[in-house]
């Protein structure tokens, strides 16, 4: 949802009209924003709601009241800023709740939206942070769907109207899509996948 809120947020943008990278991630940050809150009132996604719908915007992953605040930010994942780190009164106050204060003491769990040219996405990275030198969780999130095999369901959409119509159909014979840009390896400290505790 928020690879393709930006991907959105890009196709809108009129730089002729003095559109420029700040305000295309505004708008981006905008519809990633209003994705995450129609998908948790929609009742589709029992494990998703919003805590925090201000500029700050904090949304939970996980249900029964159980669940851990999560935000997301643009912004590579393997250098998170200050303000990146920093959590709200509500978010560690629902984390506190979730994993107890020991477990939840300054721990963060954020969605790196990485970018490259033209302010296209690269790649999106689910991190569980414990300050700034801890890294518990760095896990990618696949962007790309797997080649469809012959019997294969097809990958529903997301949401109704969200912009995505899922991936197009593979017609037999013609040439696959272009290559997406290859990122620059990630340091070793980044690339093990740890588990969240």
């Amino acid at each position: 949802m928020l690879a393709n809120a930006r991907r959105d947020a890009l196709a809108m943008a009129s730089y002729e009209l003095g559109d420029d990278p700040w305000s295309v991630g505004c708008r981006a940050f905008a519809f990633g924003r209003h994705r995450l809150r129609r998908a948790a009132e929609s009742g589709d996604y029992p494990w998703l709601e919003v805590l925090d719908d201000s500029a700050h915007f904090v949304f939970v992953i996980g249900g029964n009241g159980q669940g851990v605040p999560v935000r997301f930010y643009r912004g590579a994942a393997d250098d998170p800023t200050d303000r990146t780190l920093r959590r709200q009164e509500t978010e560690s106050e629902q984390l506190s709740l979730a994993l107890g204060e020991e477990a939840a003491a300054g721990l963060v769990f954020r969605f790196a939206v990485e970018t490259g040219e033209g302010g296209r996405v690269d790649r999106v990275v689910f991190l569980a942070l414990r300050g700034e030198e801890r890294v518990e969780c760095f896990w990618p999130v696949p962007l790309e769907l797997p080649p469809a095999s012959a019997g294969a369901a097809e990958q529903l959409r997301l949401i109704a109207d969200d912009g995505y119509a899922g991936p197009a159909p593979h017609v037999p014979g013609a040439p696959p899509g272009p290559a997406l840009p290859r990122r620059k390896p990630v340091p070793p400290l980044h690339r093990r996948q740890a588990g969240l505790f």
